[in-house]
């Protein structure tokens, strides 16, 4: 029997995850729920959709939450972590509130939140805590006992995040056309944000220039490339780029664009590129369209052999990660010393989110935070 891990004073984890749709009918009324307060016209968004429409109306995210709850609870049964594990979604069922009253009927009074986001910005942190808020908002309002929640800090350099995306690059190098292999070069690829989000997030002592989003972003892809540099022998260029631009076309995100990249790397005779999402916790559709499709096509057009990259997704050491994680931060709340997981140079992150860090451009009541109203 393993030993038993000591959660407390948690007594509960909620999986907090973007959410997408299961079927064709769910596509509009999923967007409406992703861009609600923007007044964007029914017949845009079914342009939009036809991402999701290309792949049957389906987002893989929710299978992939699936799986990542199949493992986490199986890692805390093989290690005597006794904690319950509930999932919840921003913009999809199983909705964030109805799984917080579902919480609060089954007792639960302390529970710690893992987010599928590993790094500082407003909509992979702040978001997410505002959404918290508007759920404890509602149960308030129906005369629940609303749960203390706290949520567990960005994850972006544990060993258990890095480790599997190492991997991943390796794998994808390997299966590379031999004559191209060693002069292949890595696109590390995120999800681009407008300039100003990426300014302001993080702490307030992080803001700007690309603020902790990006340099969190650039030390994972150094830790990664300097780690396949010693196993492959070979020193490889890397670049940090993006995709999924949704804005207007007037406000500046942050660039390059991944076929942008790609056109100026074939440009400049590099013979292969390996594209690395480590902005991504999954292959949910930004992975799906954006790289294994689109940037996918874009280099076909070029005749540039390009592999992509595996992330975490349900890895074994993510989950493992995360148990880690829950028994630190329960430590921390007790009060006992505790040396935090992380690689590299930027630390550990802050456990409980500052005063100003990614705030909104709005502000908001948010949750899990120094500036909770539920604290």
């Amino acid at each position: 029997m393993p030993d038993v891990l000591d959660a407390s004073p948690y007594d509960a984890l909620l999986l907090l995850s973007f959410g997408g749709p299961e079927g064709p009918d769910d596509v509009v009324p999923f967007l409406e729920n992703v861009t609600r307060g923007r007044g964007i016209p029914k017949e845009r968004l079914k342009e939009v959709g036809q991402h999701y429409f290309q792949f049957g109306g389906v987002s893989p995210i929710n299978d992939q939450n699936r799986a990542l709850l199949h493992a986490l609870r199986e890692d805390f049964a093989g290690h005597g972590l006794d904690l319950p594990v509930y999932w919840g979604n921003r913009n999809w069922a199983p909705y964030l509130t109805d799984t917080l009253r579902e919480m609060v009927r089954d007792g639960r009074r302390r529970v710690l939140v893992l987010a599928t986001s590993a790094y500082a910005s407003y909509s992979g942190c702040r978001q997410y805590r505002e959404n918290l808020a508007d759920a404890l908002a509602t149960l308030e309002a129906e005369g629940l006992e609303l749960p203390r929640i706290d949520k567990l800090r960005h994850y972006f350099n544990h060993p258990g995040f890095v480790e599997p995306m190492i991997d991943g690059v390796v794998r994808s190098l390997a299966d590379l056309p031999e004559d191209v292999r060693d002069g292949a070069h890595i696109a590390f690829c995120t999800h681009s944000i407008p300039n100003t989000a990426a300014d302001t997030s993080g702490p307030v002592e992080s803001h700007g220039d690309g603020g902790a989003y990006v340099a969190q972003h650039l030390e994972v892809a150094r830790l990664i490339a300097d780690a396949v540099r010693e196993r492959t022998g070979v020193e490889r260029p890397w670049q940090l780029v993006y995709q999924s631009r949704s804005g207007a076309p007037h406000i500046p995100w942050l660039e390059p664009d991944i076929c942008d990249h790609l056109e100026e790397r074939h440009a400049a005779g590099v013979p292969a590129v390996v594209m690395a999402p480590i902005g991504f916790v999954s292959d949910h559709m930004e992975v799906l369209y954006d790289l294994d499709t689109e940037a996918t096509a874009r280099a076909r057009e070029l005749g540039l052999p390009v592999r992509r990259s595996a992330t975490v997704g349900d890895d074994p050491r993510f989950a493992a990660a995360v148990r880690e994680l829950i028994v630190e931060r329960a430590a921390t709340e007790r009060g006992q010393d505790v040396t935090p997981c992380a690689l590299g140079a930027l630390g550990a992150s802050h456990d409980v989110c500052p005063v100003g860090c990614c705030p909104a451009r709005a502000p908001r009541p948010a949750a899990a935070g120094v500036d909770s109203p539920y604290a």
